[in-house]
């Protein structure tokens, strides 16, 4: 396990309980108990939780891990989820992004279909994002044409917030939005942590023909603070095959197409 995926589990154990001692943390990572310790004095000098005697205890911080912290948790699904998400594209349409772990595997996934690509008629594909990370993954692997949103920079998502990047979205039209989520219910809809980040992907919501929500199994039926739109007006869930039958059912029978990759 390299240093981020372990860090990635201890920030888990922490949100789940609370508190972890060296002890605990060292045997279930199966590692030794001075590399537990390294990880909680580096976790500590960043501010993502706080040490004690033989442990640590969690920050509120912990409930929303910075991105790079992410990468680890159900990737092969979000893989799969990506690919299915991006196989709803089709050439010379404008797709609204915004960020997170599972968008970034939908912007890979989108950056090698050669179609969606600039050919000699012009740009085949117009991607609007209000995330860092998500255009610099489609101006560096494809030339389609990215357009990024202003704002400022919350460094836990590489996401744009504020009202500058709201002035631009007000002045496009998107014929979808991919949005990932930090949580969709079937009764209470799609929500974000942040209420920034919901604001701007509200916006999408507003300005788009046809709204698509990726989400791993892990976010359908949770909760989240702030509300990025009521489950009426999302067309399509694209999640993972572990998602509960039941719950899945819960939304065809709330109107809502789900995909499961």
């Amino acid at each position: 396990m390299d240093r981020y995926a372990r860090w990635n589990a201890l920030l888990e154990m922490l949100t789940d309980n609370g508190r972890v001692s060296v002890e605990t943390a060292a045997e279930r990572l199966d590692v030794s108990q001075a590399t537990i310790r390294r990880d909680f004095d580096q976790l500590a000098q960043q501010q993502m939780i706080t040490r004690t005697r033989g442990g640590a205890v969690a920050n509120g911080v912990s409930y929303d891990l910075p991105l790079r912290y992410k990468t680890a948790k159900h990737s092969a699904e979000k893989q799969r989820i990506g690919a299915a998400a991006a196989a709803l594209v089709t050439p010379g349409t404008v797709v609204g992004l915004n960020g997170g772990t599972t968008s970034t595997e939908v912007a890979r996934a989108l950056a090698v279909r050669p179609d969606l690509n600039t050919s000699a008629e012009g740009a085949q594909l117009t991607v609007v994002t209000n995330a860092l990370n998500i255009a610099n993954e489609l101006l560096v692997r494809s030339r389609m044409k990215v357009v990024v949103a202003g704002g400022v920079v919350r460094p836990k998502s590489f996401e744009l917030v504020g009202p500058l990047g709201g002035a631009l979205l007000r002045e496009v039209t998107l014929d979808v939005a991919l949005l990932g989520v930090d949580a969709i219910d079937p009764q209470l809809g799609a929500a974000a942590h942040h209420e920034g980040e919901a604001a701007m992907n509200n916006l999408m919501v507003a300005r788009a023909k046809r709204v698509v929500i990726i989400a791993d199994s892990s976010k359908l039926g949770g909760h989240a603070f702030a509300r990025i739109c009521p489950v009426e007006r999302v067309e399509t869930l694209v999640t993972d095959s572990g998602a509960a039958p039941e719950v899945v059912e819960a939304f065809r029978a709330a109107g809502v197409q789900v995909i499961c990759a």
